[in-house]
């Protein structure tokens, strides 16, 4: 069952006269309990994408058009006090650098005793207690954590403490933005093995923007690749990573180092990022591209789906492109 359909999504920033096209024609579908990874290079559009679902983008330099649609309710046509309703109680949202957004002087219990009152005013401070003291035990933290400063913890903890703020009122669908990119790798790991594990308890839904693929890999059913605001390939991991169709899905991997099979050199991708305030002409990758045609300097291709929901937007795919 579908619970977040995305609909040519387009967001632009108005920033010092010029019009940046951060997303282009975006179409995405969720399903309840999917786990979707968003990856690609930084600029790709994957923050700005997911930050548009909850519209936590400043509305004053941010023009979006499209339809992003959670459970039948579009996001973009509600009034502010409906999406106050769904946001963080519905669809909870934990950010890049999370850890910093704890208050330094304030104990943990009472900031998330007072976070969790903004949309439960009626509840007991006993009650309160009860559900964070819950939550810890989920994360994996200990009830002394509710007495302590963030100053006390470490960065795993904080962490933690970051994302049982997000399921504070139990969401259906959770976001989280490179929300272990600052961790050592054994910290990162245990994290993303607890996410796991609540999204079994929880019956939650996962988007999981990232730079590392391999997170993809080991923690997500499926993958949406994005590269400057277009999406590429998306499909079921073991389908896009085994064979990936897009020649930027592949470069993405290639630069990746593995840890099974022969040891091979790391490529960089070659070719720099596109100025997204001007008009390009043609797939928006064929700059960079080692298998572009001439197509592909004057036609956008088409997504095409190949099979179980792999979806491909790429001249080399699908017979589009006839020689």
């Amino acid at each position: 069952m579908s619970l977040l359909n995305i609909n040519y999504l387009n967001i632009v920033y108005k920033v010092k006269g010029k019009k940046i096209k951060a997303v282009k024609d975006l179409s995405l579908n969720i399903e309840s309990e999917d786990s979707v990874g968003i990856v690609g290079e930084s600029g790709s559009g994957k923050s700005t994408f997911a930050m548009s679902i909850l519209s936590l983008l400043p509305k004053e330099i941010t023009e979006i058009t499209g339809d992003i649609i959670f459970d039948g309710t579009d996001l973009l046509k509600i009034d502010e006090e409906r999406l106050r309703q769904i946001k963080w109680k519905e669809i909870a949202y934990v950010f890049q650098k999370s850890m910093n957004s704890l208050s330094p002087v304030h104990k943990i219990g009472l900031q998330m005793n007072d976070i969790y009152k903004i949309h439960e005013a009626n509840a007991t401070d006993k009650d309160t207690k009860e559900r964070i003291l819950e939550l810890f035990n989920l994360v994996n933290l200990s009830k002394g954590v509710y007495n302590l400063y963030p100053h006390e913890l470490s960065g795993g903890m904080i962490q933690r403490v970051s994302i049982a703020l997000s399921l504070l009122h139990y969401p259906r669908l959770l976001i989280l933005d490179e929300a272990t990119t600052a961790l050592d790798v054994v910290t990162q790991g245990q994290i993303l093995e607890e996410i796991m594990e609540l999204e079994e308890k929880l019956k939650l839904t996962r988007i999981m923007i990232t730079h590392d693929v391999s997170v993809v890999s080991l923690t997500c059913k499926k993958v949406a690749v994005m590269y400057a605001g277009y999406l590429l390939e998306s499909g079921y991991v073991e389908d896009v990573f085994s064979l990936p169709k897009h020649p930027y899905t592949r470069e993405l991997l290639n630069s990746y180092p593995s840890l099974t099979g022969e040891r091979n050199r790391l490529k960089g991708i070659p070719g720099s990022f596109p100025d997204l305030s001007v008009v390009h002409r043609g797939c928006i990758f064929a700059d960079r591209c080692k298998d572009s045609m001439d197509i592909c300097f004057v036609r956008e291709p088409k997504t095409v789906e190949i099979s179980n929901d792999w979806k491909v937007a790429c001249h080399l795919v699908g017979g589009e492109y006839n020689g």
